[in-house]
């Protein structure tokens, strides 16, 4: 088993595992990896850094290596994925999409201007931090496509 950091066309990095090299290749060039938080199917190898231990020059001792982090196992992102998309399936059902009036309607709701309801739609970075410098709690939730990658 070979793990690959990848890159769609919109620049999202995700990891794939893969039988070896050659499974890889043959699967993009069939065009059946897709990005699992866009559905991009143009996908490339991401740089990846190798993981290189430094002297401690002081002492002239090996830095101590990083505790090894836990990555997640194929399952494990499947489950993830599967309810990131039933959650994107309740929120478009249960709440009204305001698009990019997003921060507009959040701060008539939360003013009492409007009658109180979910909502979603689009906000900017500044935006989002605008809406919390005013005491208005927004979330934001990955949005998965509806097919499988």
């Amino acid at each position: 088993m070979i793990v690959f950091d990848l890159k769609c066309g919109k620049d999202h990095v995700f990891e794939a595992y893969f039988a070896d090299s050659a499974t890889y290749e043959r699967q993009v060039k069939a065009g059946e990896i897709a990005c699992p938080l866009c559905g991009d199917e143009t996908i490339t190898k991401a740089p990846m850094a190798p993981n290189i231990a430094v002297a401690n020059k002081a002492r002239g001792k090996p830095a101590p290596a990083p505790p090894p982090q836990r990555k997640p196992t194929p399952p494990e992102m499947a489950r993830a994925i599967g309810t990131l998309r039933r959650m994107r399936s309740y929120i478009e059902q249960n709440f009204d999409h305001v698009g990019e009036r997003f921060p507009e309607e959040a701060r008539k709701i939360h003013y009492g201007e409007v009658e109180q309801r979910s909502i979603y739609g689009d906000a900017t970075k500044e935006e989002v931090s605008d809406l919390a410098d005013e005491g208005i709690e927004v979330g934001e939730v990955p949005w998965v496509p509806r097919h499988d990658a």
